[in-house]
């Protein structure tokens, strides 16, 4: 199997139709053990969704804005399993004035930066103790090269969370860990339905993409993350792989 025997840490899942739910489902029904990371409010929606998996895995408190929850992250994952081979990073949030890119605050902004950009790094740094040489860090993003209608600072955040993947890639690839992350296409996640106007995004994909689209399906972006975890592309790092049924490379 694809994953025998790895240990994963897979963060966002809150929906069963989410990316990172369908990555545990994936990673699980492939060998891996996994830990889920919830918190706050969320940590019981999490615990709801995970019951639905193969099999339920742990969950470990995190939130990615604080200090103290990223220090203990090593510890608390060492109580169910000793050491981590992957890490999936389904992070994002911006608050509502971020997508009113000449009226947001610099409040707002700095916050869809933290949480959707800088978590990046601050949480390969956490997973760290736990992970050796062979281990995998993959990110989600919605394609930043570009300018989008309605997307705005949170743009700019996943712009600055595609450089961070490339600085990691770089900081640590001598220790034997790759970074990687997979630039999908809109679907219809607890991230998307936050965006104010983001069926502009649903209505024009599937006919522009050559291979069309299906804003329901994550199973094909799950996929990808999962190969990204395995061993399949040991010598692959600080590389973006689009699952967008191909319509980056379109042009009008």
């Amino acid at each position: 199997m694809l994953l025998e025997g790895k240990k994963l840490l897979v963060t966002g899942v809150l929906m069963d139709s989410s990316i990172a739910f369908h990555v545990a489902k994936i990673a699980q029904e492939q060998g891996a053990e996994v830990v889920l990371t919830s918190f706050g409010r969320t940590m019981k929606i999490t615990s709801a969704i995970a019951r639905r998996l193969p099999q339920t895995p742990p969950i470990v408190e995190l939130d990615v804005t604080s200090p103290d929850d990223l220090a203990a992250l090593p510890d608390r994952v060492r109580e169910h399993v000793p050491h981590l081979d992957g890490v999936l990073h389904s992070i994002g949030f911006a608050p509502p004035g971020a997508f009113n890119f000449m009226e947001a605050t610099w409040e707002d902004v700095a916050t869809a930066v933290h949480v959707s950009a800088y978590s990046l790094a601050a949480l390969a740094k956490a997973a760290l103790p736990l992970m050796s040489a062979g281990g995998s860090v993959v990110g989600l993003t919605f394609d930043a090269r570009f300018a989008w209608p309605v997307y705005d600072w949170m743009g700019v955040a996943k712009a600055a969370f595609e450089s961070t993947n490339r600085y990691l890639a770089r900081d640590l690839g001598p220790k034997g860990i790759r970074c990687n992350i997979v630039a999908a296409g809109p679907i219809r996640t607890t991230a998307a339905k936050s965006i104010p106007g983001f069926e502009r995004f649903e209505q024009e994909w599937g006919t522009r993409a050559p291979l069309g689209w299906d804003v329901n399906d994550a199973l094909p972006t799950a996929r990808a993350c999962a190969a990204l975890l395995s061993d399949w592309f040991p010598a692959t790092t600080g590389e973006m792989v689009h699952v967008d049924g191909g319509f980056h490379a379109m042009g009008v």
